[in-house]
């Protein structure tokens, strides 16, 4: 299956997808995205692309409230807002403290809890960590050893949840409940560890199936929860960065890239979303209870 591009290049590192809930806001009903290094928030409409300057660099997360409004992660903490069009943003809870790190991506359980992981600027191993915030703003540390934190999904039912450490070339599954959130890690898949290719950001479908981005290696990759894989998305840049489904009935697959060490005059497209209809639809994004 190939992706078509869906919109100009018109982010560095567009990262993030979401296709925000009918909230009722001028918002609903749309595709949203972040372009990460730039501090910039994307939502497409009739008009075109409407942008948001966030004025921090951005993590690769924007989530509705549950109450009403927008979560945004921001380089170290979390900012909220009552308006969904980013007005009004205000600090809600400082994650890391580490000058030398940043927020990188997440998402929200079904209890509506925020799971939102970080890496070092120099990418250093192990330096990086996953914490889970609650609606009240307080934060535990959930692990404290991975590298690059990227994509977290979690399957329909709330069981199972999917957690990529991008340099480590595989995708986890943990057991997940309200009680004991994270927990019984195991792999679901690896890519070849020779490859320079890694698992960004995921999203899970209706039916369980497990959607990743597979980054520095132009394409989708669609695994079963035995970690089968059962379709490849391909696209025309190098470096794809997450998915989502979105639309009407949730049924196309929006995906984001990157020109991130895109040499300059190669790859035109990079930084633009592309989408594809694969025949099965996305499940409707969770809030953050917060």
């Amino acid at each position: 299956m190939h992706a078509a591009q869906h919109t100009d290049p018109v982010a560095f590192h567009a990262e993030g997808p979401v296709w925000w809930p009918d909230d009722g806001s001028p918002v609903a009903n749309t595709l949203r995205w972040v372009d990460m290094t730039n501090g910039r928030v994307l939502t497409e409409s009739a008009a075109g692309i409407a942008v948001a300057e966030v004025g921090s660099p951005i993590a690769a997360m924007l989530r509705p409230r549950a109450g009403g409004g927008a979560v945004v992660a921001t380089e170290h903490g979390l900012s909220v807002t009552e308006d969904p069009a980013l007005g009004g943003l205000r600090p809600f809870s400082t994650v890391l403290e580490d000058p030398a790190a940043r927020l990188n991506e997440g998402g929200c359980s079904p209890a509506g809890t925020l799971l939102v992981g970080s890496t070092r600027y120099d990418q250093e191993t192990g330096g990086a960590v996953l914490v889970e915030v609650s609606a009240d703003g307080s934060r535990r540390t959930i692990r404290a050893d991975v590298t690059v934190s990227n994509g977290i999904g979690w399957s329909p039912d709330g069981a199972l949840a999917y957690y990529n450490d991008t340099p480590s070339h595989r995708t986890t599954v943990y057991s997940w409940d309200p009680e004991a959130g994270l927990h019984d890690p195991r792999p679901l898949f690896a890519l070849d560890d020779a490859d320079a290719a890694g698992p960004d950001g995921l999203c899970v479908d209706a039916e369980g199936n497990v959607w990743t981005a597979i980054y520095g290696g132009s394409r989708v990759e669609c695994r079963d929860p035995r970690g089968r894989l059962v379709e490849v998305v391909e696209l025309p840049v190098t470096n794809v960065s997450a998915c989502t489904f979105g639309g009407p009935g949730l049924e196309r697959l929006f995906i984001t890239t990157s020109r991130e060490n895109v040499p300059e005059g190669e790859q035109p497209e990079a930084g633009a979303v592309f989408v594809a209809e694969p025949g099965t639809t996305g499940q409707p994004v969770r809030p953050f209870a917060g």
